[in-house]
């Protein structure tokens, strides 16, 4: 088995990492703490994925005036809680590593703030496997044009690119925003069926495929289109799987 692309790129929450009601519970409490009104659980499961901020007001409805203090007690409630009852997702760790073995390059592009997102991935010993981890500004008040912004999924996954030194790399992310920023940098996307994406939600945003497990993630990885003519051999790596 070869692999095209020099680099692939990872989503965080939903692909590498299944936040186990971490996420969820921390915006209900923060909605429960201002008095907000209460959200189903298939609501706060569609707010995995999008920036917070952002989902607070266009999915929760939480007035724009009281973002910034929902989003503070989110992430109090999200360290203390959050990050322990998160877990790796079964066939990650032996992806990661057969990726590293044959050559490829890995990184992270994920809109949880960055170094929230490295507190995550070094909680699970997952940040080893890295060369790049990038994610949205820790100050989630910026705005468009402020020094540090990254507008959305398509901007962080810029970031990486660059700090990788490579267009030749391939996306992996269980929501439409993966794809669609993947698409905006003229990446493939792979989308996971373990994540948060509704039914049909990664094909109809043009996911160049969608797998159910790590092994046909690997394979799928095997099959895209290569921007160069050098290739990775996944043989020797791919037994751990």
């Amino acid at each position: 088995m070869t692999i095209a692309v020099s680099a692939v790129l990872f989503d965080l929450d939903g692909t590498l990492v299944d936040p186990a009601g971490g996420i969820t519970d921390g915006i209900a409490h923060a909605l429960e703490t201002l008095g907000l009104p209460a959200l189903p659980q298939e609501t706060l499961d569609s707010m995995i994925g999008p920036k917070l901020a952002d989902a607070m007001v266009q999915i929760a409805g939480v007035p724009a005036n009281l973002v910034p203090e929902a989003v503070a007690i989110y992430r109090r409630h999200y360290r203390e809680n959050g990050i322990p009852a998160s877990r790796v997702y079964p066939g990650i760790v032996p992806a990661l590593q057969a990726l590293q073995a044959a050559g490829v390059r890995l990184g992270v592009a994920t809109q949880k703030p960055e170094p929230l997102a490295k507190v995550l991935l070094a909680h699970h010993g997952l940040d080893r496997h890295f060369d790049v981890i990038c994610g949205s500004s820790a100050d989630e008040t910026l705005m468009p044009g402020d020094p540090g912004y990254r507008s959305g999924k398509q901007g962080i996954i810029a970031a990486a690119l660059q700090s990788l030194g490579t267009d030749n790399a391939a996306m992996v992310g269980d929501r439409h925003q993966d794809v669609r920023g993947a698409t905006a940098n003229s990446l493939n996307c792979i989308g996971v069926g373990w994540g948060f994406a509704a039914d049909g939600e990664l094909e109809a945003a043009g996911a160049a495929a969608v797998v159910k497990n790590t092994a046909e993630l690997l394979a799928a990885l095997s099959t895209l289109p290569a921007h160069q003519l050098n290739s990775f051999s996944l043989e020797a790596a791919h037994g751990a799987l």
